[in-house]
């Protein structure tokens, strides 16, 4: 049985942020500072300098994906640690988009390179990493993801999965604390690589950690 890796692709394989921003301020005058993390208090229109409602954050988001996805590039050394890993595990991309995006994303990491399985998801992250261990056979298990809240729902779903926080953009990354719920936080695959491979090859499930409620 080999182990698996499950990973986020925006802002751990993939630079979302700095291309939205881009997009923001070039098709709809919306100045964008995600310094913080919270896309909801990021976006102000230049216009009246209101800033944005969360509902119309989500339609934004959705004006970027699929449609301006090629605006996306990779994170340093996030192709060759993927093919290093993919030697002796599997690897499932698990992204936060719409389901209709999913050919898309397929599409858009094959263009730098990388082909894995890709599932989309809506919400919570835990549940279906917990169904992804189970439908590979409760191996041991790595989950990489930029945002806090995916590490604990995973921590109450599947504590038995050893978690990674990554933020690959470096004007995000030092603005924003370790995520609680992780076992680790790294930011640069090359790193990153060699703190997945040592839990695979130490073929034991994830500790608990102190105050993360399984």
């Amino acid at each position: 049985m080999k182990p698996l890796l499950i990973c986020d692709c925006d802002e751990v394989l993939l630079h979302m942020v700095r291309h939205f921003g881009v997009w923001l301020d070039e098709a709809h005058a919306i100045d964008f500072d995600a310094n913080g993390g919270d896309f909801a208090t990021a976006m102000t229109r230049r216009s009246d300098g209101s800033r944005v409602e969360r509902e119309d954050m989500w339609a934004l988001l959705d004006g970027f994906f699929p449609h301006e996805m090629a605006r996306q590039t990779l994170v340093p050394h996030a192709r060759e640690a993927l093919a290093d890993i993919a030697k002796a595990a599997d690897i499932v991309i698990l992204t936060n988009l719409g389901d209709h995006c999913r050919d898309a994303r397929i599409a858009q990491l094959a263009e730098h390179g990388i082909a894995h399985r890709v599932e989309c998801n809506q919400g919570g992250k835990g549940a279906p990493v917990a169904r992804l261990v189970a439908e590979h056979g409760n191996p041991v298990t790595v989950f990489v993801d930029d945002l806090a809240v995916h590490h604990e729902s995973v921590a109450r779903h599947a504590p038995e999965v050893h978690r990674l926080h990554m933020i690959s953009e470096p004007g995000l990354a030092p603005n924003v604390p370790k995520a609680p719920a992780a076992h680790a936080r790294i930011d640069d695959w090359r790193d990153a690589a060699m703190w997945i491979e040592t839990r695979f090859a130490e073929g034991r499930p994830a500790p608990a950690l102190s105050g993360v409620a399984a």
